[in-house]
């Protein structure tokens, strides 16, 4: 995809994703273990994690088949197309830090896990982790699926212009 500025837009490779994890899981360990205690988790965000990832999987079935022109679907709008791969580019950056600060947390407490409040903090983290590396999955799903197909040009040859 290019504008009219010039600039292009390239699918997300998995360097910066890669790297945003391993980023994110520094923080993670750095936070875990310089703060006194136990980092708070909120068990709140697996649920929430989920819920977009599932949402964006959705989304991205859907678009797929739009772009596709299967039977019964409506064509999707350009700017609407654009919009989606902006929600999953950012949505790939967020999950992928979130992955590595979770999994991180996770990895800073797995020596104490004979203590309660350890092993809570543990699966808690470890559970967003997971749900981060879903959304993460479905991030980079709709992305691709915002793909125009290569054969589309080739149609859009075909059809009649203005004469």
């Amino acid at each position: 995809m290019s504008g009219e500025g010039g600039g292009t837009l390239t699918p997300t490779g998995w360097r910066v994703p890669a790297l945003l994890v391993l980023i994110g899981a520094m923080a993670g360990l750095l936070v875990a273990n310089s703060v006194s205690g136990l980092p708070v988790m909120p068990w709140s965000a697996i649920p929430t994690l989920l819920l977009l990832a599932f949402a964006e999987a959705f989304t991205a079935v859907r678009t797929a088949r739009r772009i596709g022109r299967a039977p019964g679907t409506e064509p999707i709008e350009p700017l609407s197309a654009a919009r989606l791969v902006a929600l999953a580019k950012a949505s790939a950056l967020f999950a992928s830090l979130a992955l590595g600060y979770f999994a991180g947390t996770a990895l800073a407490v797995t020596e104490r896990l004979d203590l309660p409040s350890h092993r809570e903090v543990f699966l808690t983290a470890l559970g967003t982790a997971l749900a981060a590396g879903l959304l993460l999955a479905a991030a980079l799903y709709l992305e691709y699926a915002c793909r125009v197909p290569e054969n589309d040009e080739e149609d859009r040859d075909d059809t009649p212009g203005p004469a």
